[in-house]
């Protein structure tokens, strides 16, 4: 790449590797023998006893666990390591999802004692998605009955052929970069599973016997190899092992002069400055500089080490670092040449109500606003007509944490009502929605087609209106009224998704049009639109449209209910797997045939997260402790019993005046409703084909 290097002074490299594990793996355990090892600890602290070096919030202190990304820095050699531990538990995946984005090399670090787990995979499948070069650590192998070698055999069969055992290639002196790595040590079966992953590695394998290590770190970087090292985290064994491998075979990634920057957290710190966590990509960021679109100014520029920072003039590329000052900023913003990055993969599936007992209902809601900026994957929303705060996330563990920091943080102790599933809706057919708003001095009609996108698409939004028919500066407009509301379908009155929203056309007046114009008639597009769907109106309707009933469980049209579902992985003693196969059955899952494997059944499949979100604890009863069952989120899919979650919610869209689907005219002076069936004849615009 012209204008990159590959080291940013001297032979020094600068590496940010994350570190991800299924909770109680010794992910932190590991992070702080890594610290302890390279210098940069004198005393070494245990997740146990509260003194972790990483598990820097209290929360973590008294649970054990890590709940937020911290960061450390080392050196090892010629390597300049900046170490992001990240959260193991399931219900804080989407912190550990946003911090992938960031980094340059991830160590998966994997229980010798339980194998690969359920949430193991999953963090695999999103190192595999935002293809981050992994090296693998198996840890708690002085556990009695650990296996090396069924270890790596079966992440071999669950991860990658890729997977080798390192240990021999550090067990011996480094040879220098481009040199052979030529240790006795290692068995010809380690070279040949390495070869076996690349053409030229092969060719390279059969002339020389081995691999160059500039071979390995090409093979590494392209996720074609995946290095394992073995030990223990708690005494110390194979750290200094993992330390060389990360010093031998990783490489700087090539580094632009142009600034670049992505945006993977936002956090506040204990005297409530809003702090945006970045990566440099590029160039260099200096304190007081515009950052973001439109710019804001970084204030300061904070390079953290645990619970302490520094406060610097100018950050390199390959660092991480904090910013005071924006505001506006948001996990997974670009900036500089960096684009935005795509949706997360995990999504919230449960929604919960906020009981907020003698506290002010509203203060609340500030509060849980600024946790919101923090995390993405928290939505918080006001339902106005029931002045109800509505929380959707990803578990009971992160409402109890949500719980504790609304205690510690603002001093408002709160309660939860029982958690329900976070349904939503969609169509199957394109129609075009149309939102009048007219009372006297106002103006403004919208045409807006709505489309359906496929499964876990989200929602997209877009314009093919003329500029010669609406002016640019309303439609932008328009777009952001799109994009700032929930909208809500007509079914349950649950969130839409996967569909896009195009501005067709629409008009406003010279004299009389505001923004808010806008806003109302954008809104009521969409709902009529959806009313449209909702009795099987495809496209637009041919002539009037009949007063028919309200869309409902019995009559939907082309509106769905969507139900998140899990992808499950199940293991039962196979004595009991027709039990197993049986509940599956019952839940409305499905699966693939059941493995076995040394006296176990292993059951793989996907089935409705409302029927399986308390399985767990009945596979524990059934096994008497010795069944484990792994779920993550799948997505959103059809809702299995669509008819009886309708009915049984009882919502009337055509009665929730927050989201009307009407529109109002105007006539002799004084504006006028007009019911959204009949809108298609008053409207001011035809439709469009």
């Amino acid at each position: 790449m012209a204008g990159a290097v590959h080291r940013t002074e001297g032979n020094t490299k600068r590496i940010v590797a994350g570190i991800l594990a299924h909770v109680d793996a010794g992910k932190t355990t590991l992070s702080e023998a890594m610290l302890y090892r390279s210098g940069e600890l004198r005393r070494l602290g245990r997740v146990d006893h509260g003194d972790a070096f990483l598990d820097t919030d209290a929360m973590e202190k008294r649970r054990g666990i890590t709940i937020f990304a911290h960061q450390a820095s080392m050196e090892h050699g010629d390597l300049r390591l900046t170490l992001l531990d990240t959260p193991g538990h399931v219900d804080f995946a989407a912190e550990t999802e946003r911090t992938l984005q960031v980094l340059d090399y991830a160590i998966l670090v994997v229980s010798g004692s339980d194998g690969v787990q359920g949430h193991t995979e999953t963090l695999w499948r999103l190192l595999d998605r935002y293809r981050v070069p992994t090296v693998i650590f198996v840890n708690k192998m002085d556990a009695p009955g650990v296996d090396r070698d069924a270890l790596l055999d079966r992440m071999r069969r669950r991860f990658s052929d890729g997977c080798a055992d390192f240990t021999g290639l550090t067990s011996q002196s480094a040879v220098s970069a481009g040199g052979r790595a030529d240790e006795p040590a290692v068995p010809e079966a380690v070279w040949e599973t390495m070869a076996m992953q690349d053409e030229r590695a092969m060719d390279e394998f059969l002339d020389d016997g081995r691999l160059t290590d500039d071979r390995l770190r090409q093979l590494i970087a392209d996720r074609k190899v995946f290095p394992c090292f073995f030990g223990s985290a708690l005494r110390l064994d194979g750290v200094d092992a993992l330390l060389d491998g990360l010093e031998r075979f990783t490489r700087e990634p090539d580094r632009p002069d142009g600034f670049g920057a992505r945006i993977y957290k936002i956090s506040h710190d204990e005297k409530h400055n809003r702090l945006t966590w970045m990566k440099i990509t590029g160039g260099a960021l200096k304190a007081k500089s515009l950052i973001g679109d439109p710019g804001e100014k970084a204030d300061q520029v904070r390079v953290y080490n645990g619970a302490k920072y520094a406060t610097v003039d100018e950050v390199p590329a390959g660092t991480v670092c904090a910013v005071t000052g924006p505001a506006d900023t948001f996990p997974g913003e670009g900036l500089g040449f960096e684009r935005d990055a795509a949706s997360p993969t995990l999504q919230p599936v449960l929604t919960y109500t906020l009981l907020p007992g003698d506290n002010d209902i509203h203060r609340c809601l500030d509060a849980l606003r600024e946790l919101e900026d923090e995390d993405p994957l928290l939505r918080v929303s006001w339902q106005k007509r029931l002045e109800e705060i509505h929380l959707q996330l990803m578990g009971s563990v992160q409402l109890e944490i949500i719980q504790q920091m609304l205690h510690d943080r603002f001093g408002l102790d709160v309660t939860f009502g029982p958690g329900s599933i976070l349904y939503k809706e969609t169509i199957t057919e394109p129609i075009e929605g149309v939102g009048h708003f007219e009372p006297l001095r106002h103006y403004a009609e919208v045409h807006l087609r709505l489309e359906p996108t496929g499964p876990n698409t989200g929602l997209s939004f877009g314009t093919s209106c003329s500029l010669d028919v609406l002016d640019r500066n309303w439609q932008r407009l328009i777009m952001t009224h799109m994009r700032e509301k929930e909208h809500l379908g007509v079914l349950t009155g649950s969130p839409i998704t996967d569909m896009r929203i195009t501005l067709l056309t629409g008009r406003a007046h010279l004299k009389h049009t505001e923004g808010g114009d806008f806003r109302q008639a954008t809104y009521r597009a969409i709902r009529q639109g959806l009313m449209m769907a909702g009795i099987g109106i495809a496209g637009h309707p041919q002539g009037d449209v009949p007063a028919e009933p309200e869309p409902d469980a019995v009559r939907r049209g082309n509106c769905r209910l969507l139900e998140p579902w899990y992808r499950f992985r199940l293991e039962v003693p196979d004595a009991l797997v027709g039990r197993a196969m049986s509940d599956i059955q019952r839940m409305s899952g499905e699966f693939d045939p059941p493995a076995v494997d040394n006296g176990y059944a292993m059951i793989e499949g996907r089935a409705p997260v409302s029927e399986m979100r308390d399985y767990a604890m009945t596979v524990n009863a059934y096994t008497h402790g010795t069944g484990r069952l792994a779920c993550t989120f799948a997505g959103y899919e059809p809702c299995h019993d669509a008819d009886a979650v309708i009915e049984r919610i009882g919502y009337d869209a055509a009665d929730d005046a927050e989201n009307t689907p009407d529109s109002v005219f105007c006539s002799h002076g004084a504006g006028y409703t007009v019911k959204w069936n009949e809108v298609p004849s008053h409207m001011h615009l035809d439709y469009t084909d």
